[in-house]
């Protein structure tokens, strides 16, 4: 008996915020929608694919996202691209502590969750 990998991670945003949310994650990072099994579909959300796993954009009211160190952390490629990007986009980039082999940064999605962007460094 073991773990053998991660399938998902979870992110939350308000109800009814999906559109805004897909406008964001989709439009603006980039990332697809996958089908959600119809089974879930009346609790809200969507889900996408990220690479070979899966994140689940689900719905939860009364939560205040901008008091939490919890996130998720997107492997990326040029990024330096990436700050731009989101600049044009509003999002305000915090630099993070650096740690070996490694270039990152912050920033919080439109719903408060607190967003990783890391490169490797050759």
């Amino acid at each position: 008996m073991r773990i053998v990998g991660l399938h998902h991670a979870q992110i939350t945003i308000p109800r009814g915020a999906e559109e805004q949310a897909r406008e964001f994650y989709c439009g603006v990072l980039g990332l697809t929608e996958i089908e959600k099994p119809a089974s879930l579909r009346a609790r809200g959300g969507f889900w996408l694919q990220v690479g070979d796993r899966e994140v689940h954009v689900g719905t939860e009211d009364g939560v205040d996202r901008r008091k939490t160190k919890a996130h998720l952390a997107y492997q990326v490629t040029d990024l330096a691209s990436w700050r731009k990007k989101l600049a044009e986009h509003g999002i305000s980039v915090l630099e993070s502590i650096p740690i070996p082999g490694y270039d990152r940064f912050e920033f919080r999605d439109p719903f408060g969750n607190r967003v990783e962007m890391i490169e490797r460094k050759d």
